[in-house]
């Protein structure tokens, strides 16, 4: 089994160090979804939601994200962001949300596309609780990573 790369050798939380990796060019896509109920969805295809344009404040919301996570998730190291594209697709029980994120540095960039996926789902819940308080995010999760030492991975 291989080693936890965030936790020394008592145990104790570490950034790690990248200053020996070389840079090379990294992706990643996350993706999310959104539930929520019919009458959403219909506002969504149809003349919105009260608030607004749903879907432009999460596909910018989850652009500022990805730029932020270093700020949110601790260990996470400051890299470079070259490209953030935020798609995001109706569909009859919600909205599907992909993220990718590109870079050319020293480490991988997996936690910005789900700090990206999972905030524009944050924003959509935020713009459709009028009408559907109960809405939910699930299935945050990388799905495809490109570059780096490991290169290629997909999900099965």
């Amino acid at each position: 089994m291989s080693e936890l790369t965030h936790v020394d050798s008592s145990g104790q939380a570490r950034m790690v160090d990248v200053s020996g990796k070389e840079v090379t060019a990294r992706q990643a896509t996350a993706t999310a979804r959104l539930l929520t109920t019919p009458d959403v969805v219909a506002l969504l295809r149809g003349e919105g939601v009260p608030k607004g344009d749903a879907l432009a404040v999460a596909r910018v919301a989850g652009i500022a994200a990805a730029k932020r996570t270093p700020g949110l998730i601790p260990l996470c190291h400051p890299i470079a962001i070259h490209s953030v594209k935020v798609e995001l697709e109706v569909v009859d029980d919600g909205v599907l949300i992909s993220a990718t994120v590109r870079t050319a540095d020293r480490t991988g960039i997996e936690m910005e596309a789900l700090t990206s996926a999972a905030v524009a789902g944050l924003n959509l819940i935020d713009m459709v609780k009028a009408v559907d308080p109960a809405a939910s995010i699930t299935d945050v999760r990388v799905e495809q990573k490109l570059g780096g030492k490991t290169g290629q991975w997909n999900r099965a």
